[in-house]
């Protein structure tokens, strides 16, 4: 009983799989009455008055990302109210995607002669509600997934300066309410420089935040990553939950993780508003990453990208149009198609099928010598006594994958395929589904722990029509339905790329670097992020 004269709320006597139920007024309508049926999975809402024979309306628990109780502003008012606040994809006008459309419902309670009462009742719907919305682990979880605790405490960095400048404001006025009705707590940092973020998250103590959330484009996360990967702690640090929300022009990440989830963005609104949800319900996922190697000594970690030629020639060069969001990177296209260029060097890879079963070929001094040279030789990990503790300490570090990889001053190993072309017009290590909100690159990829590398190069010879048409197609992720023979496509687990000049462009997630001998590894697993997935 809630309250001393309160009815009982509950199923009837013979129902299964009903929790509560119980008779509302919608607000602000003072004459909709309303049977409010809870079950596991859904909220049904059926009109009892004025129209009882209407047809009924159910919102599903798993787009609810919050519920609250509250008293009404006259104090003369015993009766308390219920919020409940989804986001159901639904199809748009003109439109063949659906999106995720905020649907919010207040009702008023008045089962009980006294407001403590009703409050009472009214909490334990929402409180139940709440309990019920909580995001469900994938059934083939094998630990893998985990889930943000409903009280989250959120780090959240924004990047005034990405995409057309509106981050701040997008934060304020379409983030912080979904916010709000989460009841999400945070602490908002706008930074101020370049690396700001990265010596924040290396320095900080990161404890009191079970995420840390970007709202920018791709390269604040990117900082983000480096500066969990330079903390002397970052065996633990680089398990954070991470979570992206675009604000940038180059959005590759915010839109991989909704398409993970099975949503199509058709616009910038949906995919922020989607990410956003996404973020509420709080799945955290294993995310690759992608260790970047420079014969300078230069070591980076890589969650995105790396590029050679056209495509980062467009990235960088299109930056004087960055007020112009995502469509600079289509003028950036048509002006560098207008004059194509080519790259000269050596392409090597270690093929996804040469490293099937390998660990047996390494002893375990071996894997200490390679581990110390290719994954420890890093500011990131030099308070580390022993490397090979650091990978009996990172679970998600496999210890052949680790050892596989060369160091750059030694010869191709045998079971490295180099590219007897020598000359290029792009080449592409891609780990995520897509390179930017309209580049899907890689419709393959459903996962950000997808264990690959997307290697993609084109060759010298490929005419501007082709490649105009190839990225056109790629708009669409029917790239690979057709064919293009300057066109390679190949999956790896370790690329090494040689240029024969320092002229060219060269980028890391969208972030310059200077054009030398390059190596890349994959670490399978090795980061936590916030997304979604296809798989229930």
């Amino acid at each position: 009983m809630d309250g001393q004269h309160c009815p009982e709320e509950g199923p009837q006597k013979g129902a299964t799989h009903v929790l509560l139920r119980g008779e509302f007024t919608q607000v602000p309508e003072p004459k909709g009455r309303y049977t409010l049926t809870l079950t596991p999975a859904e909220l049904h809402l059926q009109r009892t008055q004025p129209d009882p024979e209407s047809r009924g309306n159910v919102l599903s628990l798993a787009d609810c990302i919050g519920c609250y109780s509250f008293k009404g502003k006259d104090p003369t008012d015993l009766g308390a109210y219920l919020s409940v606040f989804c986001y159901p994809e639904k199809k748009k006008r003109w439109r063949s995607q659906t999106a995720r459309q905020r649907e919010a419902r207040t009702f008023r309670l008045e089962s009980c002669r006294d407001l403590e009462g009703n409050l009472k009742a009214a909490e334990r719907w929402a409180a139940k509600i709440r309990e019920l919305s909580v995001q469900r682990l994938p059934e083939e979880n094998e630990g893998l997934y985990s889930c943000l605790p409903q009280a989250k405490q959120l780090l959240v960095l924004v990047n005034p300066q990405g995409g057309k400048g509106q981050a701040q404001h997008l934060f304020y006025s379409q983030i912080l309410p979904l916010f709000t009705e989460a009841a999400i707590g945070f602490s908002l940092v706008v930074t101020e420089r370049q690396n700001q973020a990265w010596e924040l998250v290396r320095d900080e103590d990161l404890s009191r935040w079970d995420a840390v959330v970007t709202v920018s484009g791709d390269g604040l996360f990117h900082e983000v990553i480096n500066g969990l990967m330079e903390r002397s702690d970052w065996q633990s640090a680089i398990k954070k939950p991470l979570g992206i929300l675009p604000a940038g022009s180059g959005n590759a990440l915010a839109k991989s993780i909704t398409y993970y989830a099975g949503n199509d963005a058709a616009d910038y609104q949906d995919l922020l508003t989607s990410c956003t949800f996404l973020l509420c319900k709080g799945l955290v996922v294993p995310m690759d990453l992608v260790s970047i190697t420079t014969a300078s000594g230069k070591h980076l970690f890589s969650f995105l990208s790396f590029a050679w030629g056209f495509i980062s020639d467009v990235d960088i060069e299109s930056e004087k149009y960055r007020m112009m969001g995502q469509a600079r990177f289509t003028l950036g296209t048509l002006i560098r198609l207008s004059s194509l260029r080519t790259y000269k060097g050596r392409l090597s890879y270690l093929p996804a099928a040469a490293t099937s079963d390998e660990s047996s070929s390494f002893t375990s001094s071996q894997i200490s010598q390679n581990i110390q040279y290719n994954f420890c030789n890093s500011n990131n990990l030099q308070h580390l006594q022993s490397c090979a503790n650091a990978v009996e300490q990172t679970s998600a570090v496999s210890v052949a994958e680790v050892a596989r990889v060369v160091p750059l001053d030694q010869p191709i190993p045998n079971n490295w395929t180099i590219v007897k072309e020598e000359e290029f017009v792009l080449v592409l290590a891609l780990y995520q589904s897509h390179l930017g909100e309209d580049l899907f690159i890689a419709p393959m990829v459903s996962k950000p722990d997808d264990n690959l590398i997307h290697l993609f190069y084109v060759k010298a010879g490929i005419s501007r029509t082709s490649l105009m048409k190839f990225f056109l197609d790629i708009e669409k992720g029917k790239h690979l339905e057709h064919s293009y023979p300057h066109v390679v496509y190949v999956p790896i687990k370790a690329f090494r790329i040689e240029p024969f000049t320092s002229n060219g462009t060269m980028t890391v997630d969208g972030e310059v670097l200077a054009c030398g001998v390059v190596q890349g590894q994959l670490h399978s697993r090795l980061a936590r992020i916030i997304s979604g997935t296809k798989i229930q």
